[in-house]
């Protein structure tokens, strides 16, 4: 789904049921564009896309992504248009949202985003 609007499975084991009779949206992951679906979370729309590692932890850098898909294990936590601890299963796409990897562990006071991010 990168760049060219949905598809069934791009090689990436997730397939969308059916055409959208909406058009597609755009939403930029770390400067690439990814197209999505109207209505389809942060989560399953870079899954799709073929992008897995979302986050690293702040102990070991260990790589995560999305896991249960239902807002329980926080292991799918992003930046999204500068706001840290973004759950992207839990979040529709929006055209134009600027979505960065959130990694380790940043200080829960701190409102601007990280990796470029802007203040908010």
């Amino acid at each position: 789904m990168a760049d060219g609007g949905p598809s069934a499975d791009e090689g990436t084991g997730f397939t969308l049921l059916g055409e959208s009779p909406v058009a597609p949206i755009r939403i930029v992951f770390e400067g690439r564009n990814v197209t999505a679906a109207p209505g389809q979370s942060v989560a399953a729309a870079l899954l799709a896309a073929g992008i897995f590692r979302l986050r690293s932890t702040s102990a070991s850098a260990a790589p995560r992504g999305a896991y249960c898909m239902m807002g329980v294990c926080f292991d799918c936590l992003l930046v999204v248009d500068g706001v840290l601890n973004t759950q992207a299963c839990m979040t529709q796409v929006r055209d134009g949202m600027l979505v960065e990897t959130q990694d380790g562990a940043p200080d829960p006071t701190e409102t601007a985003g990280q990796n470029g991010a802007e203040a908010t």
